[in-house]
């Protein structure tokens, strides 16, 4: 280990449970992020960092410049909260009415805290630049997009990305760090049915949308059994349905949405294709029209090999090798993925389940072990020093017998 002995126990020092409880309490959604913009552009000036705010509306973005010249290391932590009224009994609920941090990004930014500090600590032996990218809006609304067109990737441009989520699925302190697409693009589609609405006991004077609608929800499930190859990946979910204002009423038009994931672009050219033709050849099967529009949420999060070998490496000297896995495909999206699409980079995952009946993401009742944080804090810190230590002993090459275990 090159800046401590032991980063774990430094991070254990730092008020990590105390920022993420306090950010818990006070959740912002997308875009409105201000009281969290200015906890974390205080804590990062108090740091030493050069602060720049409003980016993308709420972004912060803090500079760490080491005593000497390197590589530049961009760590990126999502802000935002979810519109779900908590659900929870613990004395640090959520006191903003219908707002609530159910995917642990406050948990996220408390990290990003933690490794602020303890950067700041080991100033003098950084040869780089640290630069800390705080982003809003992760949920879906392009924040990470609407950052990079504010050249948040310019002034310096970073040499290599890292971020990480904590994950309520897997086992608490499990770290999942895999190589290549480790998170599925997203799409998300609309369509909207138009037939003939009339009375429900005179149906073949009507073209019935809603019984439309139904044929396309089935025919859709053959896209990905028949026309994906099978060694692919692929998932084409239908969210919503609405249609008809009566019980004896056929209605005339009707609205599903739904999303794609996929992992390969050329999977996912298929998909949308066979998505197109499927809605426009049952529409005319049953004498409908039908409007299709769809939209990207994300691009797939694919993973650089030497990042995450490294964020392997310094996660094994954390919380050992029985706890860190290359294993990490998971079909949700994140837009982290359009930071790594333009510098290579590791975003990777740490369990925070306490027990196998965990709440999942987004869900009223989401929680995770704190105890996740220091580990968060102390593995994100033990990669950056990977590329910035003066060492001349690395965390990759250096002999097993020179590196101290926690």
């Amino acid at each position: 280990m090159l800046m401590t002995d032991n980063p774990l126990a430094e991070a254990e020092q730092l008020d990590l449970v105390k920022w993420r409880r306090d950010l818990h309490r006070h959740p912002e959604l997308g875009f409105e992020e201000h009281r969290t913009a200015g906890v974390v552009s205080r804590h990062l000036e108090e740091n030493g960092f050069e602060v720049t705010t409003g980016i993308a509306e709420t972004g912060v973005v803090g500079l760490l410049r080491g005593s000497g010249p390197g590589p530049v290391v961009m760590l990126r932590f999502d802000m935002d909260a979810l519109p779900i009224t908590e659900e929870n009994t613990h004395d640090f609920v959520s006191q903003n009415p219908g707002v609530m941090h159910a995917c642990g990004h406050d948990g996220h930014v408390a990290i990003g805290m933690g490794v602020a500090s303890l950067l700041a600590r080991w100033r003098d032996r950084l040869t780089g630049t640290v630069k800390m990218v705080f982003q809003p809006a992760e949920e879906g609304l392009g924040g990470a997009v609407r950052m990079i067109e504010a050249g948040v990737l310019d002034d310096p441009r970073p040499d290599v990305a890292l971020g990480l989520h904590i994950l309520s699925t897997e086992p608490s302190g499990l770290v999942l760090a895999g190589d290549g697409p480790v998170m599925a693009a997203a799409d998300r589609f609309r369509i909207v049915v138009r037939g003939r609405g009339g009375h429900g006991a005179m149906p073949h004077q009507t073209v019935d949308a809603a019984v439309a609608a139904a044929q396309m929800v089935t025919a859709l499930q053959t896209i990905v059994s028949r026309s994906v190859d099978p060694s692919d990946v692929a998932v084409v979910s239908v969210g919503t349905i609405r249609a008809g204002t009566g019980a004896n009423i056929i209605a005339d038009t009707a609205e599903m949405t739904g999303t794609i994931r996929t992992f390969d672009e050329a999977t996912r050219s298929v998909v949308l294709d066979r998505l197109r033709e499927v809605v426009e050849g049952t529409a005319q099967a049953m004498r409908a029209t039908a409007d299709l529009t769809t939209d990207e949420i994300a691009v797939a999060v694919v993973n650089d090999s030497d990042a995450a070998a490294l964020v392997r490496d310094s996660a094994i000297r954390i919380v050992g090798a029985e706890m860190v896995s290359p294993e990490q495909r998971l079909m949700a999206s994140e837009d982290m993925s359009y930071f790594l699409r333009r510098v290579p980079g590791c975003f990777f995952f740490i369990g925070g389940a306490r027990t196998r009946d965990e709440h999942t993401h987004h869900h009223p009742k989401f929680d995770f072990d704190e105890a996740v944080l220091t580990q968060g804090v102390a593995i994100l810190c033990e990669t950056v020093a990977g590329y910035l230590a003066f060492d001349d002993v690395s965390p990759v090459s250096g002999p097993p017998d020179s590196r101290p275990t926690t």
